[in-house]
């Protein structure tokens, strides 16, 4: 059963049961799946400031806190204790793609050449680390969902603002990953 679980799932078994996370929430509690409010809830809970955005109810979204709690644990618990010693397989083209910028290490998840405590001062690791963190929050914000909630949770609920939100995450991706990406790691 172990061996199972430590293994990559296929999208036909993954996606399935991260689809099934959306009426389950609904069904179980009327809950909405979104990672990125988990912050505000946070930060609601902790801060004792009369900041207007923090003054709600934020005792009704405990569920979400632990839900991300759950998240941290089982990416730490995955990572400690059913790490894959295989490595990482990326594909021949992509890899030669990489290696034209520098990129060779894959023996992480992320790829060392660009994520990691050295990389992170300098100037490509300062735009990507710090500038691309500070975007996908102002971009959560911004949108009133993350990528997960926007693509999950409001695509099956039809939601027309999830499906805009949707087109432009994926524009941008596309946008950064082929034109703006390679600027960057050529810096």
């Amino acid at each position: 059963m172990l061996e199972i679980i430590k293994q990559p799932w296929p999208w036909y078994v993954a996606g399935p049961l991260i689809g099934l996370t959306v009426p389950a929430l609904l069904i179980l509690g009327n809950k909405s799946f979104g990672i990125s409010s988990s912050l505000r809830h946070a930060c609601a809970a902790c801060m004792p400031a009369k900041i207007p955005f923090f003054q709600y109810e934020w005792k009704k979204e405990t569920w979400n806190l632990v839900f991300v709690l759950g998240i941290f644990l089982g990416g730490m618990v995955a990572s400690h204790f059913l790490d894959n010693p295989a490595p990482i397989k990326v594909n021949e083209t992509l890899a030669k793609e990489l290696a034209a910028y520098g990129i060779t290490d894959f023996s992480a998840m992320m790829p060392l050449d660009i994520v990691s405590w050295e990389k992170l001062f300098t100037v490509s690791g300062l735009i990507m680390m710090v500038g691309g963190g500070f975007l996908v929050g102002f971009g959560a914000r911004y949108a009133g969902g993350c990528t997960s909630g926007h693509a999950i949770m409001g695509l099956s609920t039809l939601q027309w603002p999830s499906l805009v939100a949707t087109i432009c995450f994926m524009i941008g991706g596309f946008l950064m990953a082929n034109w703006i990406l390679p600027i960057i790691l050529s810096l």
